[in-house]
């Protein structure tokens, strides 16, 4: 009887159990358009994440950095994470503001890709903003998760507003 019991608790329990471990295992990424309804409730910090599909070590990152369990965990309680494709056609509103995709040779891209970055598209990319959707910074490259944690600290923990990110960096806060 106690053995039956056993074997049905193993069974069960996964089942029961996987919608939060799953929850705890990837970044829950918005859209754009879900970032204005969650700031409005939840003020926090913005990282988007500005992709291409044509992108290798956009693809690296989804497959290693943001799979590991610190920085799903950062991302998801310090940040509103958005994935964002740079060459997204479909056009959409934003803070009040209308933006296009736009044609550039065989390829092309959306209008906010262009803004976050300055017009310096190169990818991957981050962009974090403050919860006043207020740029703090652009972080370019490939980025393991031991080098992405503490720039992640650096914004969650406000460090910006009164420390380099040089100082920081050389600091034994992070």
């Amino acid at each position: 009887m106690m053995n039956s019991f056993f074997r049905i608790a193993i069974f069960i329990l996964p089942l029961i159990l996987s919608p939060q471990i799953l929850a705890q295992d990837s970044i829950q990424w918005l859209s754009v358009e879900e970032l204005e309804v969650a700031n409005a409730t939840s003020p926090k910090p913005v990282f988007f994440d500005i992709f291409t599909d044509w992108c290798g070590w956009c693809k690296k990152m989804d497959k290693s950095t943001f799979r590991d369990p610190r920085v799903v965990k950062l991302l998801n309680e310090e940040f509103h994470p958005v994935k964002f494709n740079a060459e997204q056609r479909q056009g959409f509103t934003f803070m009040d503001h209308d933006f296009k995709f736009v044609q550039n040779g065989n390829r092309g891209y959306n209008e906010l890709a262009a803004a976050l970055l300055d017009n310096a598209m190169s990818f991957p990319s981050f962009v974090a903003l403050n919860e006043k959707f207020e740029r703090i910074t652009i972080v370019q490259g490939y980025h393991k998760a031991e080098s992405l944690l503490p720039i992640l600290r650096y914004i969650a923990e406000k460090h910006y507003l009164d420390t380099t990110w040089k100082e920081y960096k050389n600091s034994k806060r992070q």
